[in-house]
């Protein structure tokens, strides 16, 4: 009875090695699946999602910490669960970038008038900055400390005006887009110490 249980027992741990050794290759191809399916959406994921691709890479590191303790069986269990994951990320990534490349889109569609109008209130500010300094007698509405206020903040705003344009030249039309609107506060609030109409 005894040789009969020592007997039973070592043919059950002979199942149970096979049968492990048996989830061993499955459970190396589901981690390499999901290292490949994750080099597809990594780049894109980096840009728009930071976050979600963090949580996945976490999860495969997971997968991959049980492979490597033998569980195998574990390593299956979450295969589904990573797969989902990544393809919720590259869903998440997707429209993330289409909503960038729409921003963009309409970002430079406004650049064009932009481009225009802002560089004319510049030029308008400085004229009346050009005529107000060889006054002799200011016009009531206008002080000698917002004169003085409109030359310094001019130079700032053809700063500003500058990196808005490197900013456009670059492809970066949202972040010009930023700037150019940043600008035109700017612009509108020394044409009003002036006395001008913007």
């Amino acid at each position: 009875m005894k040789k009969q249980f020592v007997w039973l027992l070592a043919a059950m741990m002979a199942l149970l090695i096979v049968g492990c050794a048996n989830q061993k290759g499955p459970a190396q191809q589901a981690i390499a699946g999901a290292e490949t399916a994750l080099a597809a959406v990594r780049d894109q994921a980096q840009k728009y999602v930071p976050d979600q691709l963090q949580a996945v890479d976490a999860q495969i590191a997971s997968a991959k910490d049980a492979f490597a303790k033998g569980d195998y069986k574990g390593v299956l269990a979450a295969g589904p669960g990573i797969m989902t994951a990544i393809s919720s990320l590259k869903d998440a990534a997707s429209a993330k970038a289409a909503d960038a490349d729409a921003a963009l889109s309409k970002a430079k569609d406004a650049w064009s008038s932009v481009s225009t109008d802002v560089p004319k209130m510049v030029d308008a500010i400085q004229s009346r900055v050009d005529m107000l300094s060889k006054s002799h007698h200011l016009p009531a509405n206008v002080t000698k400390d917002s004169l003085a206020g409109a030359k310094s903040g001019l130079d700032s705003l053809k700063s500003m005006w500058s990196d808005a344009s490197s900013a456009a030249s670059s492809g970066d039309y949202t972040g010009a887009m930023a700037k150019a609107q940043a600008v035109k506060d700017k612009a509108a609030d020394i044409m009003k110490s002036l006395g001008m109409t913007s």
